[in-house]
């Protein structure tokens, strides 16, 4: 499988933003677009994807994704809309002459769906109101708003924690533990704004 390290986390079902110039990741999408394959998103450690470094060291667990829209730029570089599919794990990395990445990967079993526990319910409604603020990225994609996983990889994903957080959040597998952590996080950054 390609892969794309990157210093975010992409989560299962979510968008993933990408602004693609060099050479080697314009080949992998050009190919991925020929074909409707899939390349996997890893969270890079310090210096990945950059120059060439390779460090795989920030995580093990990434996510496949397909490319669903894409725009070339009036400055010449080509604009992608990704989507999130399944989590994977990474098991060994090579790379190839052009630079490209290549991972042997093992697809992780997909959470089964879970309805949204009742103490999670406002956070649901939260989400709706800022699913709707952030406009074109979300309006082309499914939304669940009574199921557990979905919310928490929402919150995951647009929430301003840290890396690692995020990170702790995909490879987390129980969804009501991922809403037991995300919600104390909530609160703060809302008590943050709020000030």
């Amino acid at each position: 499988m390609p892969l794309f390290p990157l210093q975010t986390v992409l989560f299962p079902d979510g968008p993933l933003p990408l602004r693609i110039f060099e050479p080697r990741y314009l080949d992998m999408i050009s190919a991925c677009m020929k074909e409707s394959g899939y390349f996997g998103v890893v969270l890079a450690g310090e210096g990945a994807g950059e120059e060439g470094g390779g460090d795989f060291s920030a995580s093990k667990i990434g996510t496949l994704a397909n490319i669903v829209d894409w725009y070339q730029g009036s400055d010449g570089i080509l604009g992608v809309t990704a989507h999130g599919n399944d989590r994977f794990e990474l098991l060994n990395v090579s790379q190839q002459p052009d630079g490209l990445y290549i991972g042997e990967i093992e697809i992780l079993e997909k959470e089964a769906s879970q309805p949204l526990p009742e103490e999670f319910r406002g956070m649901a409604g939260l989400l709706n109101k800022i699913i709707d603020d952030l406009g074109l990225l979300y309006t082309d994609f499914e939304k669940h708003y009574g199921d557990a996983t979905w919310v928490g990889y929402r919150f995951a994903e647009i929430l301003p924690i840290s890396l690692d957080e995020k990170q702790y959040c995909l490879e987390q597998s129980d969804p009501v533990a991922r809403l037991t952590f995300l919600q104390p996080l909530l609160r703060t950054v809302r008590q943050e704004t709020s000030q």
